[in-house]
């Protein structure tokens, strides 16, 4: 009681400042990370184990097959040839003595006699398709032919996909903070299930890659809105642990994904197996709760309360009468926006170095999972390690991120994901084992540096501009995806410059990392007139009392009030 009347004490009329309690003490009233809490981040992370699959999983579906030109044309004047004689007579062959997948001898008007006795020389493209003898379930690349001239359809597929994401972010970020994270997420996981569905029964491939691009906006929702609940219900000390446990769900999905699609061949109904199971979760309309502190930003204050008293009953725990009463909606500060990022120079630098970081961060990421197929190593096994890999990477963050501090930890893992790619493009294509090891490893320091920035970033940028920061930092990590599928169009010209560039980019993040200031045990920034995190510790007398110039209060200010992380970038 002592501490809430002695906030009161320090109001003045020449400051901007109210007389009542922090969120934060209402969460640690009831918990801070108690059977409610642990309920709710059980819940959000369910979603996210099919994320994967609809991220990733195309990988699965359109694996490169032996193909040939079909022609059966032939078959017209010698009804009577063999499948060897009739790809003898009408396919040329490449420097290794095997056919050409891609070209083919341009059919003519003459008897089988003279075709045999003077052979065809004029070759040209495929003109009736491909044939894929080894097949025997349809995949995506042999129904829509998804090879020779139209085989990059398949990366700018997964660009398209990345730019649904994008599009997410934009739309469904700015709609969780107007409606709701409640209803967002309901939505999104509706539109995932729906047009998820609806893609194994598309006929034909660019309303296939439209189709994923609505996914993907979906799925962004899911990973926003996720996050800011995540975030929003939990202490301080806890937050990481909250974010990190649906990392991890991501990680248990990527190890799905790889039995998933070993078992079912069929890719119309790995689409199926894949999307269907999200409509299990409609019963979260019933069960999913609202953000207290979204309710209170909103003035919303009854709806509120009665969210955090239920909490506190499934907690085992009351909040005190007096504590509730201060549970008030007032009018404080302007809020700050984007420009104060570009005005002060410590904020320009922030911005610029952490943007670079999760660029560079989303890069490699991408650019190891998409490339799972051109490790040499059995495809299901690899996703099945990089799966498994995950599981540590995120929960080492913890760990890490305690012991050597947010800098160092952003830095090293970064450039050990870098140097690994860098290992691998010098690395001869015929040793697939050493190459599936140094990309598990690139994978595993690529993860963890992607969960330690989601810490870092929401530490750097000031309260009043934390989410405008951190969704500069997420926008410049969707275009990454976007680019990385791109870069692996460019080893038609040699196999070695994907990798070359998915390796450098990372190293020259960390390098700049190293000029960001340490946030580690360091108070939070409230606005931008103050510098780094560093600079401002919390400061109290020996009654334990914070003056309020130092606290970061509640009010109807959506960007004074949100909690580090909220509405941000979703996970990988």
């Amino acid at each position: 009681m002592f501490r809430y009347l002695s906030k009161a004490f320090w109001h003045s009329p020449d400051i901007e400042v109210h007389s009542m309690a922090e969120f934060g003490d209402f969460i640690s009233a009831l918990g801070e990370f108690g059977l409610y809490q642990k309920w709710l981040v059980l819940l959000l992370s369910l979603p996210l184990l099919l994320s994967p699959f609809q991220m990733i999983g195309q990988v699965f579906i359109v694996v490169d097959v032996p193909h040939y030109c079909n022609t059966s044309w032939i078959r017209a004047v010698g009804p009577n040839l063999t499948e060897e004689e009739q790809l003898n007579l009408t396919l040329p062959r490449d420097a290794d003595g095997a056919y050409e997948q891609c070209s083919m001898y341009s059919p003519v008007d003459w008897d089988l006699g003279s075709i045999v006795a003077y052979g065809l020389n004029t070759t040209e493209k495929c003109s009736s398709g491909w044939v894929y003898p080894s097949v025997q379930q349809p995949s995506l690349l042999t129904e829509f032919d998804l090879v020779c001239d139209r085989k990059d359809l398949t990366d700018i597929s997964q660009s398209v996909y990345m730019l649904g994401l994008f599009l997410g972010a934009m739309i469904f970020g700015p709609l969780s903070d107007r409606i709701g994270r409640r209803p967002v997420l309901l939505i999104s996981i509706f539109i995932q299930s729906l047009f998820g569905l609806g893609i194994a029964f598309v006929p034909h491939f660019y309303v296939y890659m439209a189709l994923r691009c609505v996914v993907a906006t979906a799925v962004s929702g899911i990973l926003i809105t996720v996050l800011a609940l995540a975030t929003e219900w939990v202490g301080v000390s806890y937050r990481p642990h909250a974010v990190l446990i649906t990392h991890c769900c991501s990680a248990i999905g990527q190890m799905i994904l790889a039995g998933l699609s070993y078992g079912i061949r069929n890719w119309r109904l790995l689409e199926i197996a894949g999307s269907a199971p999200m409509f299990a979760l409609f019963f979260y309309i019933w069960v999913l709760p609202e953000s207290a502190r979204w309710l209170v930003t909103k003035g919303k204050i009854e709806e509120a309360k009665k969210v955090l008293q239920k909490a506190a009953s499934i907690n085992k725990r009351t909040i005190p009468p007096d504590l509730l009463e201060q549970l008030k909606c007032e009018k404080q500060t302007k809020p700050g926006s984007i420009l104060d990022l570009l005005r002060k120079k410590h904020l320009l630098k922030v911005t610029l170095i952490m943007s670079c970081a999760w660029f560079v961060d989303s890069l490699v990421y991408y650019g190891l999972s998409l490339s799972v197929t051109n490790f040499g190593l059995d495809i299901y096994l690899t996703q099945l390690a990089f799966g498994a890999v995950e599981l540590p990477a995120r929960i080492s963050c913890i760990f890490l991120l305690q012991w050597f501090g947010r800098k160092k930890s952003q830095a090293v893992l970064l450039l050990l994901a870098g140097v690994m790619c860098l290992l691998i493009a010098g690395i001869p294509e015929d040793q697939a084992v050493a190459i599936t090891v140094l990309a598990i490893i690139g994978k595993f320091a690529a993860s963890a540096s992607f969960s330690c920035s989601y810490v870092y970033a929401a530490e750097l940028f000031p309260t009043i501009v934390r989410q405008s920061g951190v969704g500069l930092c997420s926008m410049a990590a969707r275009v990454a995806g976007i680019i990385a599928p791109l870069i692996r169009l460019l080893e038609k010209y040699h196999r070695a410059v994907p990798m070359a560039i998915f390796g450098s980019a990372p190293v020259l993040g960390g390098l700049l990392c190293f000029l960001l200031p340490e946030t580690r045990g360091a108070e939070l920034v409230d606005d931008t007139r103050g510098g780094h995190p560093t600079a401002q510790r919390r400061v109290s007398d020996n009654t334990g009392v914070v003056p309020p110039q130092q606290s970061s209060l509640e009010t109807c200010s959506k960007t004074d009030t949100e909690e580090p992380g909220a509405d941000s970038e979703h996970a990988v």
